[in-house]
């Protein structure tokens, strides 16, 4: 019966996706929202929303009510909720009646932030809703042996935050949270801009920049791109070329953040489970795993491999869907 239909979300900073057991992936939208400031009525949700960002009347704003992979604004959020809700009904062709809903949670969020989540989600009508940590849902997403003693270390640059974890027999044995993802190398690059050429672009602008010829700190063949903005003397419209290494000393601080936390979780590691990771080594999920050279430079720096989860962009909500069934499991193993 579908009113027991079983659905994950991940509620990223960036993105929130959608998985039904049946169908996969059924929605993956931007996590933004256009509201009126007079009515304070939502006018568009997702990547109609993200498309307006910058370039409306002063009225409406564009505003991300998920800061660092929690809720800042739980209004918004609700009916940011609402929306995507009934637009991954009509994806699956019903309308989605009382769903079991599993939501991910960052590891490192308090019991508020996390009854925000289970308050909005449980307003938008669900049955039931079950929280699980974002790096145990990546696990998942990942194809990795969560439910087995051997240790499973997930790496997930999302938009908001980083999440590294060493996962054994379901739970989280090891776990740092540090809240610097993709959003804050995009800040680091705008910065980057305005310091040195005195040059103003949008976020945007900064992320289109950081796909195309952003680099981990590797050695590689330079890339150029013309960047558009508006000139801080002049006031007028500019156009300059930029390099990618350029753009690796912009984001240098940042990647040495992430690879703090990474050596920071794998210290605190048991020391029967260090020698899986030497074997196992690490996995990379979410958008940052697409930063090139980021594997290289990993493997480089931590001397264990390092693995690109099969999509990394998707890994934490298949995780999501899919983690119901090895809570039952581990349920059933501790029986």
């Amino acid at each position: 019966m579908f009113s027991n239909q079983q659905i994950g979300i991940d509620l990223g900073t960036a993105n929130i996706l959608v998985y039904s057991k049946n169908k996969g992936i059924v929605l993956n939208e931007p996590s933004v929202v256009a509201i009126d400031t007079e009515t304070n009525h939502v006018l568009a949700v997702g990547t109609e929303a993200k498309n307006m960002i910058g370039k409306t009347p002063g009225k409406i704003v564009a505003v991300r009510p998920l800061k660092d992979g929690v809720i800042a604004d739980f209004d918004i959020t609700t009916q940011m909720l609402k929306h995507i809700m009934k637009k991954a009904g009509k994806k699956l062709g019903l309308s989605i009646r009382k769903p079991i809903v599993v939501v991910c949670t960052p590891s490192g969020s308090t019991s508020v932030e996390r009854r925000a989540i289970h308050d909005a989600v449980k307003s938008c009508g669900a049955k039931q809703v079950h929280l699980i940590e974002e790096p145990v849902a990546a696990a998942i997403g990942s194809d990795l042996p969560v439910d087995e003693p051997i240790a499973n270390v997930v790496v997930d640059i999302g938009g908001g935050t980083t999440e590294v974890a060493i996962i054994s027999f379901g739970g989280v044995v090891s776990c740092n949270s540090i809240r610097i993802g993709g959003d804050q190398l995009d800040e680091d690059i705008v910065q980057y801009v305005r310091k040195k050429y005195n040059l103003l672009i949008g976020d945007r602008t900064a992320e289109k920049i950081k796909m195309e010829i952003g680099f981990a700190l590797v050695d590689h063949d330079e890339l150029t791109m013309e960047v558009r903005g508006r000139d801080l003397v002049t006031g007028l419209p500019k156009t300059i070329e930029l390099r990618s290494t350029e753009i690796q000393e912009a984001i240098r601080e940042s990647l040495l953040h992430i690879l703090e936390a990474i050596r920071a979780t794998l210290e605190d590691c048991p020391p029967e489970l260090s020698g899986d990771i030497v074997d196992q080594g690490v996995m990379i999920t979410g958008g940052g795993a697409l930063l090139k050279g980021i594997q290289e430079w990993l493997s480089r720096e931590i001397i264990v491999p390092v693995h690109i989860s099969p999509n990394p962009l998707e890994s934490v909500a298949i995780g999501t869907g899919r983690s119901l069934q090895v809570i039952h499991k581990l349920q059933k193993a501790a029986k």
